[in-house]
């Protein structure tokens, strides 16, 4: 069971990394996986946002929960260090 400390831990963790280079791979079902490197843009209560290079001209804001973390639908690596959120 996921108790609301566990959340503020991982959202405290995303927090403090707003403007980092991060990788992530989030597991989209069925054997599909997205797996992408982009900026963490903004924290909110419930989501946090990560900014994704499509290529040259285009960006794209993915959107992710906290309990995707904890879930582990999301890992969320910081590309400085290589921790693990």
């Amino acid at each position: 069971m996921i108790d609301a400390q566990a959340l503020m831990r991982v959202r405290k963790a995303v927090e403090s990394n707003i403007g980092e280079r991060v990788k992530l791979k989030a597991n989209r079902g069925r054997k599909k996986s997205l797996v992408k490197e982009g900026v963490i843009q903004e924290v909110y209560p419930c989501i946090f946002t990560v900014r994704v290079n499509i290529d040259d001209r285009s960006i794209q804001t993915l959107s992710f929960t906290y309990f995707d973390i904890l879930t582990s639908n999301v890992e969320v690596v910081i590309c400085k260090n290589n921790e693990r959120i």
